[in-house]
């Protein structure tokens, strides 16, 4: 995407009559499906909390890092106004739903991998217009399918579970970022006082709710790594001038000075954090296939069990093992028989396609996968039967590129005009005028046929009349021919053995 270009894409819409959630799996697609980026583990970063709190506002100074990363002062000039995903001041919420930036950033990390990083905005929680289970449901989405988030007791319990299923924590990283703080003199702007403040925060103590508890053991044996960050006050002009767009010198110099810190300790390639789910690493493909599983179980009136988030996390999990076991297939079998390969013989190619089966099933099955093996068996059966759909596809692919088998058709409708030019040619001598006319309308019928199949090919209109001659010449071919050849063969066989016998 040109970064000129470049936009917020809504991609969880929120519908405020009825307030479901609908996928846009289009818009999902464009972005994730990108041939430069699909295939690369993807970093997710997406900020969530209640409304009206600066989420927006954040993420554009996230995006003018990953621009300028490389440059000496990646924050910008003092008078660069702040652009990228829609924010504004006010007490009334902008962002609704989920919006994901359009641009993914692709990352060179210190060990030399590549990573996407994909920004995401989602909508403040607890405003006037949206219910509880409208903010769960985006906190839940966002937080299952990111590195960086606010947490919710429905996900830490969805975390114990899967945590039952596969032993590493489930989530990656939660940073608390604590926007205007006011007690400096006790806890320090930053990460080391905000981490100290946390961790006072976290302790459990015996004289605390069970409740209480709870939700601070969920969380740390959650996620990995959990962190929390003190951010100032952005300053009166920030909070209280109405035409305010971001400039850096209407800006308060302890925030700028703290964002500085702030952001490199997300975005900087040496501190990006790789999405995983079930103990895999999740590529931009991937990525799809969780969000198209996780919208499913928020359709309904009620917040889903964490069991059945879990379900389908499970579900997502080994349709992303058959996409890649899938996509395996057809790299390799495109290297065999693809469009620019020649003709291969068909005994060749069943070979091969035998032995890239066995391989593809075989990553399927050594892609660390949730659900259990009954479970994962309805999936592995799933995949066999789509590579014989493919398979077919690439014969039916590898038989047009064999000049005989482009003939076919042409030579079939070709001796039946001869065949039925002779035949009427005798009946008429000898008197049969009713054989020789049907003979001449056959004869005709296969003319027609056969211009008719000409112009298809030559103009690629009317494909389906094409294809409808070609299956009625291939059984002619079959009937006729085949199965000509087929009866001498057998006839030879029988006469050697009767002259053996005797």
């Amino acid at each position: 995407v040109d970064e000129k270009k470049a936009r917020p894409v809504q991609i969880v819409q929120a519908n405020k009559d009825d307030h479901t959630f609908e996928l846009n799996e289009s818009a999902l697609e464009k972005i994730l499906l990108q041939d430069h980026v699909k295939d690369l583990n993807v970093v997710v970063v997406s900020v969530a909390g209640a409304f009206r709190k600066g989420k927006s506002f954040l993420l554009d100074f996230m995006l003018r890092y990953m621009r300028n990363s490389d440059k000496d002062s990646w924050m910008g000039d003092n008078d660069d106004p702040l652009t990228g995903f829609t924010w504004r001041g006010g007490c009334e919420r902008e962002t609704t739903g989920i919006q994901v930036w359009s641009e993914v950033f692709v990352v060179d990390k210190p060990d030399g991998s590549k990573v996407a990083v994909l920004l995401v905005d989602t909508q403040g929680a607890f405003d006037s217009q949206s219910t509880i289970k409208d903010s769960a449901t985006v906190f839940a989405l966002s937080t299952m399918t990111s590195s960086i988030q606010v947490i919710l007791k429905l996900f830490t319990e969805y975390g114990r579970l899967a945590l039952e299923e596969v032993s590493k924590k489930p989530f990656q990283s939660l940073m608390f970022l604590i926007r205007d703080w006011c007690f400096p003199y006790e806890y320090c702007y930053g990460l080391k006082g905000g981490n100290e403040f946390l961790d006072k925060r976290l302790q459990v103590k015996h004289n605390q709710h069970e409740e209480l508890q709870n939700v601070r053991n969920h969380i740390q044996h959650c996620f990995s790594n959990i962190n929390c960050f003190l951010l100032p006050h952005p300053g009166l002009k920030v909070a209280t001038n109405p035409k305010f767009d971001g400039r850096l010198r209407d800006i308060n110099e302890d925030f700028k000075t703290e964002l500085a810190r702030l952001v490199p300790l997300l975005l900087a390639p040496n501190q990006l954090v790789e999405k995983e789910i079930g103990g895999n690493k999740v590529t931009c493909r991937d990525l799809l296939e969780y969000f198209k599983s996780y919208i499913k179980i928020y359709q309904g009136e009620e917040l889903p069990h964490p069991k059945t988030m879990l379900q389908a996390t499970a579900e997502a999990n080994n349709l992303t093992a058959v996409a890649g076991a899938k996509a395996m297939y057809s790299k390799k079998m495109e290297q065999i028989c693809g469009g620019d390969k020649p003709y291969i013989a068909p005994a060749d190619l069943k070979r091969c396609h035998e032995e890239i089966r066995n391989c593809s099933v075989s990553y399927f099955r050594s892609v660390k996968k949730m659900g259990g093996k009954e479970f994962c068996q309805h999936y592995q059966n799933q995949l066999e039967s789509e590579l014989e759909e493919a398979y077919t596809n690439f014969s039916k692919q590898n038989d047009g590129k064999n000049i005989f088998y482009a003939a076919r058709t042409p030579a079939t409708l070709f001796v039946v005009m001869f065949t039925t030019y002779v035949v009427s040619g005798v009946t008429g001598f000898i008197g049969l005028s009713a054989l020789a006319a049907l003979a001449n309308l056959v004869m005709g019928v296969a003319l027609l046929s056969l211009c008719t199949w000409g112009y298809v090919k030559y103009s690629g209109e009317f494909r389906e009349v094409g294809t409808m001659i070609d299956e009625v010449a291939e059984a002619l071919w079959v009937q006729v021919v085949v199965n000509s050849i087929r009866a001498s063969l057998t006839e030879q066989g029988s006469q050697q053995t009767r002259l053996k016998t005797h």
